[in-house]
């Protein structure tokens, strides 16, 4: 039987439904800290290098503090300027980027975001510094240089045609820092230096408390939103309460009790206490890569097609979802999202029938053996999937599929171990055969992003060991998506490699991922940006 679905909030609609049912008399005026927003995270931040900043709890921060040269609409999914003055001027190869700046946006420290300025913040994150640890942007692709035209006017160089640029620039991990900022290392961008990290945003990071709270301050000084959003000016509460509970019970009990705001991953049992009066749930599109699990084919265990045409038949996605989730959460038809720029219905390559799983498996020479689980040359067919933390339910995901893997001889292991463990495990197959995760950006790109060799190397498609790309016609047509003039021949180009990917059994997607978040209804105006990360710049707070 389904679930309800709350509210959706994403590419097609931004609707906050406020609930009936038991009340509770808190509201965020008086429980909550005055006329300051109290949010609840489920997981702390590890920096604010903005290319570095995609984990949610990253992009949560930056997405307060720091401006970009477009805004991104999150119903229409429309660029519109915001610290550039007009949209760019492009040339028709899209390898030459012109805008214009508006006049008078300072950052915090007083200092100006002006066009040497700007062109010093995409110089670092199109190039990277590999003597101070700092990436380059995934969002970026074939970055030249910048040019200071004026003082309020800039062009981009770039060596081979980058048509998602507009777009990237519009993203947290183009967010803009002032000149000292862009000066420090990578571990000065980390926990201990949070107050040091200025953007122009409309909020300012003022104290800290590593691994468990942030404090924000409204900008009383900042004048330079999008003109789509709901105001203009300083934001309308006194600041931000970024706080880190762990536990989800807690994060829903402190809010629904009325000493908190805002929570955000509201688990799916969970929705049902936002029906109460006086609460809201809203779920946020992610319009990317939905959450699905990236079968790493070049290891032993996986390098037979059959096998993995097996896993994938063997995992009963609906029940899934039926039994873990909501209809916040729909059935994957496809890698991408069905709101996401590129989107290719691929489901028929992911039904389930484990017959077939088992007849693929006895053709691939897997026999069971005594536990149950299937054996070739001595060797057992037991595979290592990692625990998604940022993801929902990651836990009861895998021990479903470990439920469901052994009816037909598969064994399955979890990685078990906190975000740090989990990160150094993350690239080494012989940890981590299978491995679960997300990534949104509401651009063609966000394809290359997961699985290019040296982006986010979902697949481990490149062996670090030998330099070498293992699938290099996958590698080619994730390079053509980000590489190619129109939005024709990008949609061409994304629809090949996601072609490519459930032809060869690479991945099995799972659900589209929203971010859930659970609030008091006296919160008016609570957005989130393109991705789900939220933004507190419209916030009141009343009764």
């Amino acid at each position: 039987m389904k679930k309800p679905r709350i509210a959706l909030v994403g590419a097609l609609a931004v609707v906050a439904l406020a609930m009936t049912g038991c009340s509770a008399s808190a509201s965020g005026t008086d429980s909550a800290g005055g006329n300051t927003l109290t949010y609840l995270e489920p997981q702390t931040w590890n920096t604010l290098y903005p290319p570095a900043g995609g984990f949610y709890p990253n992009g949560g921060v930056l997405n307060q503090v720091t401006d970009r040269l477009l805004y991104q609409d999150p119903e229409t999914l429309e660029l519109e300027p915001w610290i550039a003055a007009e949209l760019p001027e492009v040339n028709a190869e899209a390898t030459e980027y012109t805008f214009k700046l508006r006049d008078g946006v300072t950052y915090s420290d007083g200092t100006p975001l002006d066009a040497e300025n700007v062109v010093k913040n995409l110089d670092l994150f199109g190039k990277g510094d590999t003597k101070r640890a700092l990436s380059v942007s995934e969002a970026i692709n074939n970055y030249d240089r910048g040019e200071v035209i004026d003082e309020l006017t800039v062009k981009f160089f770039f060596t081979a045609p980058s048509p998602g640029f507009a777009q990237a620039v519009s993203t947290i991990n183009s967010g803009l820092l002032s000149n000292k900022t862009l000066d420090r290392t990578s571990e000065e961008f980390g926990p201990g230096n949070a107050d040091k990290i200025i953007g122009s945003g409309p909020f300012v990071i003022a104290d800290e408390k590593v691994g468990s709270e942030l404090k924000l301050t409204t900008r009383g000084d900042y004048d330079w939103a999008p003109k789509a959003r709901d105001h203009q000016g300083a934001a309308q509460i006194d600041g931000i309460d970024i706080v880190v509970v762990s536990e989800a019970s807690v994060r829903v009990g402190t809010v629904v009790s009325g000493q908190a705001d805002i929570a955000r991953q509201i688990p799916a049992p969970d929705e049902a206490q936002f029906l109460a009066d006086g609460l809201t749930l809203v779920a946020a599109s992610t319009n990317g890569v939905n959450n699905s699990l990236s079968l790493r084919f070049n290891h032993p265990l996986l390098n037979d097609i059959k096998v993995r045409q097996a896993i994938i038949a063997g995992v009963d996605r609906e029940k899934i979802v039926d039994t873990l989730f909501t209809e916040n959460y729909p059935l994957a038809t496809g890698i991408l999202a069905k709101t996401a720029l590129g989107y290719t219905d691929t489901s028929k390559y992911y039904q389930y029938d484990p017959a077939k799983a088992a007849k693929l498996l006895d053709e691939a020479g897997w026999v069971a053996g005594s536990d149950g689980i299937r054996e070739k040359d001595g060797q057992k067919l037991s595979i290592t999937f990692n625990e998604a933390l940022p993801q929902p339910r990651s836990k009861e995901v895998v021990t479903l599929i470990q439920e469901q893997l052994a009816k037909i001889g598969v064994g399955v292991e979890l990685f078990a171990g906190d975000q740090a463990a989990q990160d150094e495990a993350r690239l080494d197959e012989d940890k981590i055969q299978v491995y679960h995760s997300m990534v949104g950006r509401a651009d063609y790109d966000v394809l290359k992003s997961q699985f290019y060799s040296t982006n986010r190397n979902a697949l481990l498609n490149f062996d670090t060991k030998t330099k070498t790309v293992h699938d290099t016609e996958l590698d080619s047509l994730l390079d053509q998506v980000a590489s190619v003039p129109t939005t024709e021949e990008r949609q061409k180009a994304s629809a090949a490699a996601q072609q490519r990917l459930a032809e060869q059994a690479y991945v099995l997607p799972l659900f589209e991922e929203p971010q859930v978040f659970g609030l008091r209804s006296s919160v008016k105006g609570f957005h989130t940006e393109s991705i789900g990360r939220p933004s507190f710049y419209d916030i009141t707070l009343g009764k």
